[in-house]
């Protein structure tokens, strides 16, 4: 049997692999899957997501199912509003931090969350099978759906501490990125009682701000508009608003694993004895952090379905990837943004980011990526098990010499590209590390 989803949903570039037939094809088997019931329907900003939402609609409801249709959305706004709404289902059409040719299709269970790795097992089965089930004698219906972003940012706001972040007047610059997250974050922060500095705050499916990606090499205007401003810190989405990088009142920018590190320390010496989930690229401070409130680490493999559907599992208060999504439990098992956002304005209310940060242990990690067929990663990440029989190839393969230094290489699930992620005792040794596995792997 073919495979179709990737890390994160099924990606592909619109009008090629991506194309029309394999949308309608792929919303059959994904409707099939459903059975039944009222669907939710949600989209990025990229400039094919609303054809693609006219051909999953119809899909839908020539398959005999009702769909509500919340339009531009952020991915975590269709999830939480699938879940507290009391859909039967969503579909998010986004291709997340990909570029802008790019778009793709997200199925969500009822519960809110990402359908898991089992379930898109199933709907690959009905795909190439084309073992697709509808009844034409019936067709549902499509309606607009007019209370998903209300929906969201009540359940954000009925997650932190309202007062406490209006008496902070916290002052805070938003990089939207061009993407989703400008439907509600700065109405979020306006009801919050911050001041609100934006940037990149038009809604534009080419992303022509910085990328749709927020990493660090792309957010030099964050830096900068923060440190001009007097923010309290800043924060950086990517295209459909389920991931952000912070940055501090000084203008340096944090690593997704810092600003967990952040997060969490925050989170649990208020909820002690709690479930953390991340995956096995996360830095190992977080292990040491847990041990001080009696909290537990579970590790998975790579991806937020992977975590998400752990952290339903598990109960699990928090969850994160090194690419700086976060997930808090109390309000759903996803990476989320806007989610995000409110607990930074929580925690930094009256307080001083860099003192929060200055309390925390060193934590050394990068990653980089290197275009690569997925033939030629494989050969490499092979190559490096001969060499390292000992290493851990749950997924990809993680070197490790010792309990702070480690290297991890693994092929991406959604890009022709090969990643490498590594942690160190010091920057030094963090970059002869990644120096050194990265001529490795150019040499294979």
């Amino acid at each position: 049997m073919g495979k179709l989803f990737g890390t994160n949903g099924v990606r592909g570039i619109f009008s090629e692999d991506f194309n029309l037939e394999f949308i309608h094809d792929l919303t059959l088997s994904i409707s099939t899957y459903f059975q039944h019931g009222t669907i939710l329907v949600g989209y990025d900003g990229r400039h094919s997501s609303p054809v693609i939402s006219k051909i999953v609609c119809s899909t839908l409801n020539f398959a005999g199912l009702d769909c509500h249709l919340a339009g531009l959305v952020p991915t975590p706004c269709l999830e939480f509003a699938t879940k507290n709404l009391g859909y039967d289902g969503g579909i998010m059409i986004t291709a997340s931090h990909n570029p802008s040719e790019y778009n793709g299709i997200k199925p969500v269970a009822s519960d809110g969350v990402e359908i898991s790795r089992e379930d898109e097992e199933v709907i690959e089965g009905i795909f190439f099978k084309k073992n697709w089930k509808f009844d034409s004698s019936v067709y549902g219906t499509t309606k607009n759906d007019s209370a998903a972003v209300q929906t969201y940012i009540d359940g954000i706001k009925s997650q932190v501490d309202v007062s406490k972040i209006k008496s902070g007047k916290v002052k805070v610059v938003l990089d939207i990125g061009n993407g989703a997250l400008a439907v509600n974050a700065v109405k979020l922060c306006e009801q919050l009682g911050c001041e609100v500095i934006t940037i990149n705050e038009q809604i534009d499916g080419n992303f022509p701000g910085r990328g749709s990606e927020s990493i660090a090499s792309n957010l030099h205007e964050l830096s900068s508009a923060v440190v001009k401003n007097g923010a309290d810190f800043g924060i950086a989405f990517d295209g459909d608003g389920d991931r952000s990088i912070l940055c501090d009142n000084e203008g340096k920018l944090l690593t997704g694993d810092m600003s967990a590190l952040l997060l969490s320390n925050y989170l649990l010496s208020k909820n002690p004895n709690s479930k953390v989930i991340t995956a096995i690229n996360s830095g190992n401070w977080i292990d040491e952090m847990v041990s001080q409130t009696n909290s537990t680490v579970i590790r998975t493999k790579v991806g937020s379905v992977e975590i998400s559907r752990k952290m339903v599992d598990e109960n699990a208060l928090l969850g994160f990837e090194e690419n700086g999504g976060f997930m808090f439990g109390k309000h759903n098992h996803v990476r989320d943004g806007g989610m995000t956002l409110a607990l930074f304005l929580e925690l930094i209310s009256n307080k001083d980011i860099i003192e929060e940060l200055a309390a925390l242990p060193p934590s050394f990690t990068t990653k980089d990526k290197i275009p690569c067929k997925k033939e030629d990663a494989n050969r490499i990440i092979s190559k490096l098990s001969d060499e390292f029989p000992n290493a851990d190839t749950t997924d990809g393969i993680k070197i490790v010499f010792d309990k702070k230094n480690w290297i991890m290489v693994r092929p991406s699930g959604t890009e022709p590209i090969i990643r490498i992620y590594a942690e160190s005792d010091s920057e030094k040794n963090l970059e002869i590390l990644m120096k050194e596995y990265i001529e490795k792997i150019k040499s294979c």
